[in-house]
This record gives C-alpha cells, sequence and structure tokens, in this order.
C-alpha cells in the first residue's frame, strides 16, 4: 500500500497551504543565530549547542552504498505476509539492529490474509476472450520473474463466480454515477470496469456494490499510468501494457488492520470474528486488470460515447455500455491467517524513558517491492546505524527511542495497526511522537503530520542541505511550491509565511492507528516530484527499476536518514518538547472557513451555525499565543524557573489526545481523531474536521450540529491542555 506523496500517483494527497498568521519570532521556531549561537527550539542554549554538535556528527554518517546494499537484500526475493523471505528479512534487520546497539526482538501477529485460489476473467458476448492476467517477465529485469511472487488480485475482495453485462465508470467515484445516471445507465445486476486514478482503489467496489453492480474490474489506463505519460518500462519508467497493480480493496476507511480483531490486538489465541461478520471485507468480487487486458473489453462497449474527462488513452472509442460486452468473473481466495513479523527496536532513554519517539517503515511489499516499501526502510536502517554508532560515540538520548520495521502494510495497515491496538494503553501514556517514512525517490522533501509539529519540522528542514541543490531542503522546498504556484497572490503567500505548509494526514500508511485511532502527533516525510514512474504494486517494482529511474546515486536517501535522523535525535534530546500550537489554530480556522463556504453551496434546509465552533478556534489561537509568548520568556532564561518540566512535556505530548473523540466519527468509531481523518469515500485522501464536513457534503444535516459540537469539546480541551502548559512555563 505504502503512502509516499507524490511517487504514487493514484493517491490523491490533499495539501491545505494556509497562506497567512503570525510571524513569531524566529528564536523559537527555527534554527538561527543567538548572539553568535545558534539556538534550538525547546533547548537551553548549552543544550543546544551539544545536541546541534552530535546532530552535525550523525549526518555525517549515513552511506549511500549501504543504502544500495540494504536494499539489493531486502528486495532480491518476494516477501508478501506470509512469505518465507518476509520473515528471512525480518530477522535479518533485527540482527542489524542488534549489531549496531539497539535492544531488538520479533513481535508476531496472527492476521487474516485471503490469497488467490482461482482466477479467471472471459468476455462471452459479443465475441470471446481470455484475460491473461499474468506479467511476463522481463530479460532486462532479473527479479520480475521470481518465483514465488503473489499473482495480481486484490485482497479482501469476495470470493464470487459472476457473470453480467460490463459498464465503463471512469473513476467509479460518487460523482461518476451521478453522471451516469444523467445518462440513464443503471449498473444494477451488471459488472462495473474503472479506472485507476482519482480515489483509493477500494472506494471503487465499494460504490459499485452500493449501485447494485455485482463485480468491478480496475485496470490502469495508459492515459494515467502508461505510455500517455512517458516510455514504457523497461525503456522508461511507465507501466507496460501488461503492468497490474494489486493492492488492497478491504474497506479501511471504516478500519485498518486486522478484519477479525477490530480494536484490539491480532495476538496469538485472540478472540476473532467470524469472517462473515467483518464489516470491511468487500461484498463484490474485485479484480486489476492491465490495460492490455482491459482493451478488448473497452473496446467491445456500446451504448453512449463517455463525456470528455472520462476518456482515457487507449486506442478506441470510449462507450459506456452497458454491453454489448458481457463478462464473467469468478474468483475464491483462501481465507488464511498468516503471521506478521514486526521488528522493535529500541534505545533506552536516560532521562525520561517512559517518554517514546516512535519511528517506522513497513517492509513487506506485494512483489520485490524496491520503492515500495525498501527505499524507506532502507533508511530507516541507515538512521538507525547512524544513531547506533553516536551511542558509541558517546551520545545518550533523554527519550527512548523505539524505531520499527512493520508486516503486513500492504494488505491493511496490519503489522502497526495490531502493534498500536495490542499497546495501545501504554502508547497513549507513554508516545511522544510518531514519525513515518514509506517509499521514497528524489525530488523535494514531502512534509505531512499534526500541525502541532509544523514549526518543529520547519526548523529540521532548515538544517538538513539538499543532495542536489547548494541550499537546505526547506529552501529548495519553497522554491519549488512558488515555481509551482498557479496565481501571483499564492506566491506572496508563500513568500510571506514564515513556515512552509504541512500537509493534512489522510490514510493509505503505518501513521494510521497512532494519529487517527490512539491521538499521537505524527509525521510523515519522503523525496518525490522529480521523474515518473508506473511500477506500482507490480512485479516491475524492483532493483533493476529503482536503480535505473528512480534515486539512482541514493543521495536522496542518505538526506531522508539525515533528515528523519534529526528528527528523532532532535526530539530524544529536548529539554521542553518542541510543539507549537498557533499554526494549529491557523490551519484549524482554516479549515473551518472551508466548511463554511461548502455549506453555502450544499443546499442545506436552513443555515448552519457555525458559533460555537468559531468560538473554540478562537479560544485555542488565543492560548496558543500565551503558551508562546511563555516559551519565549521561559527560553531567553533557559528554563530556570520551570520546576516541573516531566509534567510540562506530558501536557504538551499528550496535547494531541485531546482532539479524539472515544464515540469516534459516525459509521466508524475506530477513528476518532476530530480533525483528520481518511475521507469514507476518498480511502486515502484526507477530510479535515471529517464529522462536520462530510455530514455536509453526504447531507447528513441531522449529523452536522452533533459532530460540530464534538469538534468544539476537542478545541477547547485542547485550549485548556494549552493553559496548563502554559501556566507551568511560567512557573506557576
Amino acid at each position: 500500500m505504502g503512502r509516499n506523496s507524490l511517487e504514487k500517483f493514484v493517491i490523491v494527497v490533499v495539501s491545505f497551504v494556509i497562506a497567512f498568521g503570525s510571524l513569531l519570532p524566529v528564536a523559537q521556531g527555527q534554527s538561527d543565530k543567538k548572539n553568535g549561537e545558534r539556538s534550538l527550539r525547546g533547548y537551553t542554549a548549552s543544550n543546544a549547542k551539544s545536541q546541534i554538535e552530535w546532530e552535525e556528527k550523525m549526518r555525517a554518517l549515513p552511506k549511500p552504498d549501504l543504502l544500495r546494499e540494504y536494499m539489493k537484500h531486502l528486495s532480491a526475493e518476494p516477501h508478501h505476509v506470509g512469505s518465507a523471505y518476509g520473515r528471512q528479512n525480518a530477522e535479518w534487520m533485527r540482527d542489524k539492529f542488534r549489531s549496531w546497539g539497539f535492544k531488538a526482538e520479533i513481535e508476531e501477529f496472527d492476521v487474516l490474509f485471503p490469497t488467490p485460489k482461482e482466477r479467471l476473467l472471459e468476455m462471452i458476448e459479443p465475441e470471446r476472450f481470455r484475460a491473461q492476467l499474468k506479467e511476463p517477465a522481463l530479460t532486462e529485469d532479473p527479479d520480475s520473474g521470481d518465483e514465488n511472487q503473489l499473482p495480481s488480485y486484490n485482497a479482501f475482495s469476495a470470493d464470487g463466480d459472476v457473470t453480467g453485462q460490463l459498464v465503463y465508470v471512469n473513476y467509479g467515484v460518487p460523482a461518476d454515477y451521478e453522471v451516469l445516471e444523467k445518462m440513464g445507465v443503471d449498473v444494477k445486476g451488471k459488472i462495473v470496469i474503472a479506472r485507476y486514478g482519482a480515489s483509493w482503489r477500494g472506494i471503487k467496489p465499494k460504490v459499485a456494490y452500493e449501485h447494485g453492480a455485482i463485480g468491478c474490474l480496475i485496470y490502469s489506463d495508459p492515459r494515467d499510468d502508461g505510455y500517455f505519460q512517458g516510455d514504457v518500462y523497461p525503456a522508461g519508467p511507465y507501466r507496460p501494457e501488461r503492468g497490474v497493480q494489486r493492492g488492497s480493496v478491504m474497506d479501511m476507511p471504516v478500519h485498518p488492520g486486522d478484519p477479525l480483531t477490530p480494536g484490539w490486538g491480532a495476538v496469538k489465541g485472540a478472540r476473532r470474528l467470524p469472517r462473515e461478520e467483518a464489516k470491511v471485507i468487500m461484498k463484490i468480487p474485485v479484480l486489476p486488470i492491465s490495460y492490455a487486458d482491459a482493451l478488448p473489453l473497452l473496446k467491445a462497449l456500446g451504448g453512449p460515447v463517455v463525456p470528455q474527462p472520462w476518456r482515457g488513452a487507449l486506442p478506441i472509442t470510449y462507450h459506456v455500455g452497458p454491453g454489448p460486452a458481457r463478462v464473467r468473473l469468478k474468483l475464491s481466495f483462501d481465507w488464511s491467517l498468516q503471521t506478521l513479523y514486526n521488528v522493535i527496536a529500541r534505545i533506552e532513554g536516560n532521562a525520561y524513558p517512559d517518554e517514546w519517539i516512535v519511528y517506522g517503515n513497513h517492509h513487506d511489499a506485494w512483489v520485490n517491492g524496491a520503492t515500495d516499501p525498501i527505499s524507506g526502510m532502507v533508511t530507516v536502517m541507515e538512521a538507525g546505524r547512524a544513531m547506533g554508532e553516536s551511542l558509541r560515540q558517546g551520545w545518550r538520548p533523554k527519550r527512548t527511542i523505539i524505531l520499527c520495521a512493520w508486516d503486513g502494510e500492504e494488505p491493511a495497515l496490519l503489522g502497526s495497526t495490531e502493534w498500536a491496538e495490542t499497546h495501545a494503553e501504554e502508547l497513549k501514556q507513554k508516545a511522544v511522537v510518531y514519525l513515518n517514512s514509506d517509499s521514497t525517490g528524489k525530488g523535494w522533501i514531502q512534509m505531512g503530520g499534526s500541525h502541532s509539529l509544523e514549526r518543529f519540522i520547519n526548523e529540521v528542514a532548515r538544517d538538513i542541505s539538499d543532495p542536489k541543490r547548494n541550499k537546505s531542503l526547506w529552501a529548495a522546498l519553497k522554491d519549488r511550491r512558488i515555481e509551482q504556484a498557479a496565481e501571483r497572490e499564492e506566491k506572496r503567500k508563500i513568500e510571506a509565511r514564515s513556515d512552509l505548509a504541512i500537509s493534512a494526514l489522510g490514510s493509505g500508511s503505518d501513521y494510521t492507528p497512532f494519529i487517527q485511532h490512539l491521538g499521537i502527533a505524527s509525521l510523515n516525510t519522503g523525496f518525490g516530484g522529480e521523474g515518473g514512474g508506473g511500477v506500482y504494486h507490480s512485479a516491475y517494482d524492483s532493483f533493476a527499476w529503482y536503480t535505473k529511474f528512480s534515486d539512482t546515486t541514493f543521495e536522496y536517501g542518505r538526506a531522508l536518514s539525515q533528515f528523519n535522523g534529526t528528527i528523532v535525535m532532535r526530539l530524544a534530546g529536548a529539554d521542553v518538547l518542541p510543539f507549537e500550537f498557533t499554526n494549529l489554530a491557523e490551519t484549524v480556522n482554516g479549515y473551518i472557513e472551508e466548511i463554511e463556504r461548502l455549506e453555502k453551496i450544499a443546499g442545506a434546509p436552513k443555515a448552519v451555525d457555525f458559533a460555537s465552533l468559531k468560538s473554540a478556534a478562537r479560544a485555542l489561537d488565543q492560548s496558543a499565543r500565551r503558551y508562546e509568548e511563555a516559551l519565549r520568556k521561559a527560553s531567553a532564561k533557559n528554563f530556570e524557573q520551570v520546576k516541573q518540566v516531566k509534567a510540562l512535556n506530558e501536557l504538551l505530548y499528550k496535547s494531541e489526545r485531546q482532539l479524539t473523540n472515544e464515540q469516534g466519527l459516525p459509521r466508524r468509531p475506530w477513528f476518532k481523531h476530530q480533525i483528520y481523518a481518511p475521507g469514507f469515500y476518498t480511502g486515502y485522501g484526507v477530510k479535515t474536521i471529517p464529522g462536520v464536513r462530510e455530514a455536509i457534503e453526504q447531507k447528513n444535516w441531522d449529523e452536522v450540529d452533533p459532530q460540530m459540537k464534538n469538534v468544539s469539546a476537542a478545541l477547547s480541551a485542547l485550549a485548556s491542555q494549552i493553559d496548563k502548559a502554559t501556566r507551568l512555563l511560567e512557573g506557576k
């Protein structure tokens, strides 16, 4: 699955660039010169000097050659959930972490993971055609024909043997069915074919089922993912005609993790639901296919010509149907439990061992997975090696550092979710921040996460050199955003704001259980935006592809090791944790303004009263400003008046918990965060203030006011928590 914001074009990453706000003193928000010395947010002057020295030593350690070596080993064989090589990789990484000075163990879970027994797709009218459903081996890529590959399929599809007329539904999102209705086309009792893109793949069969379809095919159209973009593999980086995007279609906007243990850990011997009671397994059979297999099916469709935006790049006139193409889809699966192997490596903190900085990446893949996820996993390893070497040189973190290599991310965020659910109470008490990486490539640093960490991650980005440009990661990204800005006003706002906006987190990677279920402040990082690719979740996501078309020198991988290693070390060593709330308050106000505009065009039966929500947002802004002023004064005195530093830090790292509601969101109580959630009909794409926003979007008017009250209560609780922290900063 994975989610790297620019490498995976099938995922729509929503970034809300809030372009105004207070410009606070730079000494509290970023590295700067102060009396000839640099300062760090949350550090005394003497500790900042020592911290900067250790960080610079650490950043000199990561080596591109080692990143390449790790990738070659980890991606040498298919390593999906339950595979022999997946377990070997986990054991190999555990032993590496141990050799670097970590206490490392493997934690196992048993989860439902279906694999195909039978796959059949054939057209029976107006002519006969049988889909190949096979990615051929390429002589240029020695791994593309490896044995033990999973065939191309969608995990958590239903079993079924269905026959029906075919209907083309474009991307298969709710808006497309509105167009079909206007055209007089009904999919009830039919099989739909949708192209990848515009939403997460699991939304397509979900919406098709809601409209009465009996089966769903998903294909990669070359306009979005193939020769329209550029030369195809192996001549170029894009998806070849028989390349297929595997992936899960489990209804993860309801909940991720093991379908049989929703909300509790899938440990050995755990209570499990009967499979028929699992709410998130798809109700109709679903199969991904290549554009080579899709072409004869689409060519045989009649009915109206599709609207212009629905047209792909295949050499046909696109028709909607239904028919005369009539197809049979037959799928059956082995619904066995498989064992996950999570690698958990830790360094104990010497001052606050019960405050945890957790940093993870997944290690399982659909096939060999050099890009997804190994490109990210190797940077965690190299950051870990650098920290281990720093330990040998005398560095000691104040807080405990936990590095994680998750298994089972691809099918359903299994490893991270089961670990988070199993250790939920301990994590709620001890976890300070969760840092995630996934796939990474080349280009510009991409930063997403909790907006209480926006200023902090901006500070770190200013301190890391861009591998290709003679400037910092921060300066390179700012230049890129200004270059890409469509309007002069947008450019002006980017230039004026002291911090670059970070994106809100939806779902699609292992931060989900931490931020959206447990309320742990989280960050997600990676490089992207330069070059292109079309081997996502295919047999061609290999070492050969990555070293020819992506970060060929592994310089960006080294930079990500440096960046994330610095994030971890700086959080682990801070005197006062570097949370900042004025950017969060500003961002929340921007979300409220968006929802107000949405409500005005949604046709509500009566005007929605936003007074309580706005009042709570104002209170949050005022509390955030008071805290920032108190921090400025306390920092100037090296926090001498702060008598309860541990209590202060606990208030700060538990601040994100205040933005959760134990009842969760409507129809999906697992998602408890009131500010960030994956959209019910977007899957990966984020919905901010989701309870209110989706109530308006889906015209569930009776839910708007109760959801507004929940968000207002969360913002008020956060403001109160910040006020308590302010009083401790002031020595009260």
